[in-house]
């Protein structure tokens, strides 16, 4: 895929070539938000399920670590920025649902309660270090009744989304209150690793002689 340039007014700009392991278009919105350019290459590995025992924080690590060194693999001398996004309710991680009937369970399931939105990130530097984190924000729902999470499933948002709803769309009605990081339920925790990006010299403030 072509480069994806970012916002022309973007307060940052990337001092090497950037590339995004994720074909998500929230994260690709995020960095471009920034003023970053960049190539988007997803990494074509299946994604396991959790091991036995495994914390969600553990699960996301992996599995952003799993891709972005897949990628970064291929883009050698460049900075790589991967990141995998689970809700969780107790001890169940919540994936992308299977059926309309799964999507219904699960926000059936999230309504009324207090879940968490837990994102690992992982970033490949130019020299081949490696930096990674997970991130977790507390998403309150409010009680939905059947009808109306039917006629949310039927808007086919929560096909594609960890546990079958996109905070930034159409689900932003189910969310009551977020305590912690906003784009980390969207899918990148944007601070955090804006902070990585800028400690490291891989990214910069843009001044206003640069255009």
């Amino acid at each position: 895929m072509g480069n994806i340039p970012g916002m022309q007014k973007g307060p940052f700009r990337n001092r090497s070539p950037l590339v995004l392991a994720s074909g998500s278009p929230r994260r690709r919105e995020l960095l471009s938000d920034l003023g970053l350019t960049f190539d988007v290459h997803p990494s074509p590995l299946e994604e396991p399920l959790p091991g036995p025992g495994e914390s969600p924080a553990s699960y996301v690590l992996r599995m952003a670590e799993l891709k972005t060194l897949d990628v970064a693999a291929r883009f050698r001398g460049a900075t790589i920025i991967g990141a995998d996004t689970a809700v969780v309710l107790g001890d169940r991680i919540m994936g992308k649902p299977r059926s309309r009937l799964d999507a219904l369970e699960m926000l059936t399931t999230l309504s009324g309660a207090t879940h968490q939105v837990v994102s690992g990130f992982c970033v490949v530097l130019p020299d081949g270090k490696t930096v990674s984190e997970a991130v977790s924000t507390d998403v309150d729902m409010r009680v939905s009744t059947e009808g109306e999470l039917m006629s949310y499933i039927e808007t086919g948002e929560p096909m594609d989304k960890a546990g079958a709803y996109a905070i930034q769309g159409v689900g932003t009605f189910l969310v009551t209150a977020i305590r912690g990081s906003y784009t980390n339920v969207v899918g990148l925790p944007v601070a955090r690793v804006l902070e990585v990006l800028t400690a490291t010299g891989c990214v910069e403030p843009r001044m206003p002689s640069d255009g």
